[in-house]
């Protein structure tokens, strides 16, 4: 059974670090595309970024690049988000999620394997 776990949220204070950890089972990152969005409280999910299944290129919002880097691993089948110069507004649930695609996009529509998410809280 296809399955993403994410893991590595918490709180943080403005400035601050996390890394993401999307441990996926059931598929292999070589064919499916990979793609990291953020859900605030009372807002509509976004895209955050994406990992193409061809070539590990990688998208990035216009809010979170140069911020944020997306990896992968393919060995250990783990997806990564170092999230850097954290603030307020990157408060929310991060959930991963996958795609049968080459070329990744930030649309969710495209993603059909989700995590349950990992919340992330940007205070002081």
């Amino acid at each position: 059974q296809a399955q993403l776990v994410e893991s590595g949220g918490g709180l943080v204070q403005p400035g601050g670090s996390l890394r993401l950890s999307c441990v996926v089972s059931g598929f292999t990152l070589d064919y499916y595309a990979i793609g990291w969005f953020r859900q605030a409280p009372g807002k509509e999910r976004e895209g955050v970024s994406c990992i193409s299944s061809s070539d590990a290129s990688t998208f990035y919002a216009h809010s979170v690049k140069g911020r944020f880097t997306m990896s992968r691993d393919n060995v250990k089948n783990t997806v990564y988000l170092q999230m850097n110069s954290l603030n307020a507004v990157d408060t929310g649930v991060y959930y991963c999620a996958a795609g049968p695609r080459e070329l990744c996009v930030l649309y969710a529509s495209e993603y059909d394997i989700w995590g349950q998410g990992t919340q992330v809280t940007v205070s002081s």
